[in-house]
């Protein structure tokens, strides 16, 4: 099998479980030999979000969540060590947390400079692990020239809001596609996996396909 099997995904900058399952789909698909071709989807969790949100993640989700604070901890620590155990070191002392739509606006910007998979993985890194302020324009395009994209293409594309449609469109078809919450996977236009599943899980929807292509061949 040479052409790859495109793999469409929502998933928003400020959700722990999209970077954890992007490492989990990246495992899978190691595991399943199966070439594939991955572009990313926009999704705010909290579009509501200010860009300067005063206050701790757990003073954050304590809010939002109506939950006490030491119950909030738990979860957070919980999460810490799931993360660690696909090699991520999240760092939820220094997340700030931010409205992500100009974010998502970076990714279309970087989709159209084909560095996209680059730079989801630079603002995953950036906001979970390195306390980085995803919701400003000089912040995330710093973040886009480590990623190795024209940075003035990107300050002028995010201070036009030129791919504020784009991300617009992506979340007009999440909700056609019924998508409630990130990450969702579609396999080959065909498929959908939710949430950050078990690698085998991807391995075996990848594998699947693979086959499935081969017999009408």
């Amino acid at each position: 099998m040479t052409e790859p099997v495109k793999i469409d995904i929502w998933s928003d900058v400020a959700c722990p479980w999209c970077f954890i399952g992007k490492r989990k789909f990246e495992e899978g698909a190691r595991r399943s030999g199966v070439p594939v071709e991955v572009e990313y989807h926009s999704f705010e969790l909290s579009p509501d979000t200010p860009v300067d949100f005063e206050g701790s993640t757990t003073e954050y989700l304590a809010e939002r969540k109506g939950l006490p604070a030491g119950q909030v901890a738990a979860m957070l620590q919980q999460v810490t060590e799931i993360a660690a155990a696909v090699d991520l070191h999240y760092d939820f002392d220094r997340v700030v947390h931010t409205n992500t739509v100009l974010a998502h606006e970076l990714l279309h910007a970087a989709k159209a400079q084909g560095r996209q998979l680059e730079t989801a993985e630079a603002l995953f890194r950036g906001y979970f692990e390195q306390g980085r302020h995803v919701g400003r324009v000089d912040e995330l395009v710093s973040i886009a020239g480590e990623a190795g994209l024209d940075t003035v293409a990107v300050r002028t594309a995010l201070e036009t809001h030129e791919f504020l449609g784009a991300v617009h469109a992506d979340q007009a078809q999440a909700v056609a596609y019924g998508i409630r919450g990130v990450p969702f996977f579609v396999i080959d236009g065909r498929y959908g996996v939710s949430g950050a599943q078990d690698p085998d899980v991807f391995a075996g929807a990848l594998t699947q396909v693979a086959a499935e292509r081969e017999s009408v061949r």
